[in-house]
């Protein structure tokens, strides 16, 4: 069995997962979903204010420690691309397996700014003029989202090697958007490098929440790529149906 720790992205908590939760605890693996500092309902602004990229890193690592974890498969959304990287990095080998769930990859010295695409840095520029220190969440969608710390956001990553060292890593794709998605030249880069496994997902950016069985698919390796994952829209929603003869396609 696998032990599992779900990092969201930017304003968003671990009540992202709450549909891959039961989907991966079903078939007998321990889940572990982080709301990250500065994003939890009570972090004052102090909290909020003073939050980078470190702190986040740092509230992985805390988890590995108080849970005793080892063999762990960190997945991380979005900005918590970043986060997985830097945590892996630093986690003395207790990582076994990177999932980027259409989420930075990043290289030594890079940021979510610098990595980010246009819009992205417009949209983090005017989310913070309120504040200074934190980027509001954009209009629409999930009432629960709150405020993201802009420092963590701003902050470049610092890696060792160690994280190229993770014996898998791979990377999934959303093409549901590809006319704004950042992600793109990530996918392309990492087809070309023999170290990552690149899944392919016909949804939007937030797939965890739009198609949880293709999500939980792929992590829980029933599927040899997204391609053995079939995704359709039932009732407004996407759905996925496992094909061929990988363990539990019946369910």
């Amino acid at each position: 069995m696998s032990t599992f720790i779900l990092v969201p992205g930017a304003w968003h908590g671990a009540w992202c997962f709450e549909t891959v939760v039961p989907l991966l605890e079903r078939a007998g693996h321990t889940v572990h979903a982080l709301t990250l500092t500065g994003l939890r309902p009570d972090d004052d602004e102090a909290t909020v204010a003073t939050a980078n990229l470190d702190t986040h890193a740092d509230d992985v690592l805390r988890l590995l420690d108080r849970a005793h974890l080892t063999n762990v498969t960190l997945v991380g959304h979005s900005y918590a691309g970043l986060v997985i990287a830097a945590a892996a990095d630093r986690a003395a080998g207790r990582i076994s397996r990177l999932v980027h769930l259409d989420a930075y990859v990043p290289r030594d010295g890079e940021s979510c700014w610098s990595s980010a695409n246009e819009e992205y840095r417009q949209r983090f520029v005017a989310g913070a003029a309120a504040t200074g220190h934190a980027v509001r969440p954009p209009d629409g969608g999930d009432p629960r989202r709150r405020p993201h710390p802009l420092a963590s956001l701003l902050q470049t990553i610092r890696l060792t090697g160690a994280f190229d060292q993770v014996p898998r890593r791979e990377f999934v794709y959303c093409s549901g958007w590809e006319d704004r998605t950042p992600f793109a030249a990530t996918r392309a880069r990492l087809q070309a490098d023999p170290g990552w496994r690149v899944h392919d997902l016909p949804t939007v950016h937030d797939a965890m929440r739009e198609a949880p069985e293709a999500v939980a698919a792929i992590l829980l390796d029933e599927v040899g790529s997204a391609e053995d994952v079939a995704v359709e829209l039932a009732d407004g929603r996407l759905t996925a149906t496992l094909t061929g003869d990988w363990p539990g396609a019946d369910r």
